[in-house]
């Protein structure tokens, strides 16, 4: 996901904003920000991805523990 996040960023920003008429400026804002919020969504993701891997290593660690 984040080449396509990266791929999508410099197609918008290669846009020559000057000569677009203003529902197209509207657009190109809402690119933006859409793309914004998919590039937090894809860094939620990943700290979410982390939490579960510390959660699973607990688990795991609490089930040998216990075993003992």
């Amino acid at each position: 996901m984040a080449d396509t996040i990266a791929e999508t960023v410099d197609l918008l920003y290669t846009i020559d904003q000057e000569h677009l008429t203003p529902d197209q400026q509207i657009a190109l804002g809402a690119a933006l920000a859409a793309l914004a919020q998919a590039e937090r969504l894809d860094q939620i993701s990943e700290r979410l991805r982390s939490i579960h891997q510390v959660l699973n290593t607990f688990l795991m660690r609490s089930a040998v523990d216990g075993g003992r």
